[in-house]
């Protein structure tokens, strides 16, 4: 079976980016750009893009694992999976765990603040090194303030093995409409976490949790329902099932910028005003996750759909953004912090130059990204595979860029990109 359509990876970029922005409101808003409405509401919701994450993470591995994993619990399957996510993951954040604590020291040393974090400990230190720093009721994040996520999913890639017997079983047993309702109902914690106002960053009260597991198995139940609708993913699905799609692929997100537009203007959804620091960005707005939906059902659009949106996210640009996007998401908010010290220095604050600086830093964030995938993520990603006798690199990924850059033309093949996959025994 082919796995992981092309336009995912494209995907990747778009979620990866989305963070990035939502981390630049406060440069943006120096600019004046954020006097957009559209563009400000849009931004402030751009946390999304980590549920997005999350539930492609879960149809990705659904789609590379049900066969293989689904049939029974084996050890060594699980074991073969859970050192490839680890090889997946797990060089950058170790790189960037360091690089963050150095950034830390020498941003304190430059401005002459102190070094008093909360977080600055050895036990904190511990946790980030076994990718347990975000779990339970009320998490502190700090280090590589990104990585929280990293740890929920590794909870995610710990319990896959057993929700992966599940998705087997539901797709062999459960008609397409009971797919749906399972859906509905695995988003139920969400969408009742979503709706309280406790909290606009959801950590409080398992919210890190509710979301990985919420809405990882959500997207696992979609790549059913999409496998259903385009049996295989081989070939072409039906016309209709692929026009209605399409359709959706724009349908969606323009629901999710609207519905950004109204929280942002919804009195009920306003969060209290915090003092959080001249470089923080805005709070979100309360209820953000009700737009998770929207999101998840867009990635099985997209799967089913070869033209208009979905060829644009299968370009060999995007494609390469999303083999990046990874290490995007780990870089961007340590280069964020560096770049904000070295403007106070040198005492830009606004003006051309400060524009310039802005373009400097959305490029130098790029580049690093680059640089982090090509030189630390992919080669630690390739031997950690061959200790284990797997092949460095799966074929399908390796010829992904290629046959981006080649699928331009109506009725090409449909190009597909393979995550890990443990050998067969």
């Amino acid at each position: 079976m082919n796995v992981f359509i092309r336009q995912l990876t494209g995907v990747r970029f778009v979620a990866a980016f989305w963070v990035l922005t939502y981390h630049l409101q406060g440069p943006l808003n120096t600019l004046g750009l954020t006097d957009i409405p559209v563009i400000s509401d849009f931004f402030r919701v751009g946390r999304l893009g980590v549920d997005l994450f999350f539930a492609l993470s879960g149809f990705i591995l659904a789609h590379t694992y049900l066969e293989r994993m689904g049939p029974g619990f084996k050890v060594r399957a699980s074991g073969f999976f859970l050192w490839l996510r680890l090889g997946r993951i797990y060089p950058v954040h170790l790189v960037m765990l360091f690089v963050a604590g150095f950034a830390v020291v020498a941003q304190a040393k430059l401005s002459g603040e102190d070094l008093d974090r909360v977080w600055l400990t050895p036990w904190d230190f511990i946790k980030q090194l076994l990718l347990i720093q975000e779990w339970g009721s009320d998490p502190q994040r700090g280090w590589n303030f990104v990585a929280w996520s990293l740890s929920m999913e590794w909870l995610a890639y710990l319990l896959f093995p057993f929700i992966v017997l599940v998705l087997w079983r539901f797709r062999k047993r459960m008609p397409t409409w009971g797919l749906a309702v399972a859906v509905v109902i695995v988003l139920i914690p969400l969408i009742a976490y979503g709706l309280t106002t406790t909290d606009p960053f959801y950590t409080n009260n398992w919210g890190s949790t509710i979301r990985v597991l919420t809405e990882f198995c959500a997207g696992g139940l979609v790549y059913l329902i999409v496998t259903r609708a385009h049996p295989g993913l081989q070939g072409d699905p039906a016309p209709r099932v692929e026009r209605i799609a399409t359709v959706l692929t724009v349908v969606l997100p323009i629901c999710v910028i609207v519905g950004s537009i109204f929280l942002a203007n919804l009195p009920a959804a306003q969060p209290p005003a915090m003092d959080l620091g001249e470089d923080s960005e805005p709070l979100p707005p309360y209820f953000h996750l009700l737009l998770v939906p929207f999101l998840i059902a867009w990635i099985g659009a997209l799967a089913l759909s070869r033209r208009g949106l979905t060829r644009t996210l299968g370009t060999q640009t995007l494609v390469l953004g999303g083999f990046i996007s990874y290490s995007l998401y780990m870089t961007h908010l340590v280069w964020f912090g560096l770049w904000r010290a070295g403007m106070k220095q040198i005492g830009i604050d606004s003006g051309g130059l400060y524009a310039l600086g802005v373009i400097g830093l959305v490029l130098g964030a790029l580049l690093i990204a680059w640089l982090m995938w090509k030189f630390i993520e992919e080669p630690s990603r390739e031997w950690m595979r061959g200790l284990i006798g797997t092949r460095p690199k799966p074929t399908e990924e390796a010829g992904a860029a290629i046959a981006a850059a080649t699928h331009q033309q109506d009725g090409a093949e449909p190009i597909v990109i393979a995550e890990d996959a443990p050998p067969k025994q």
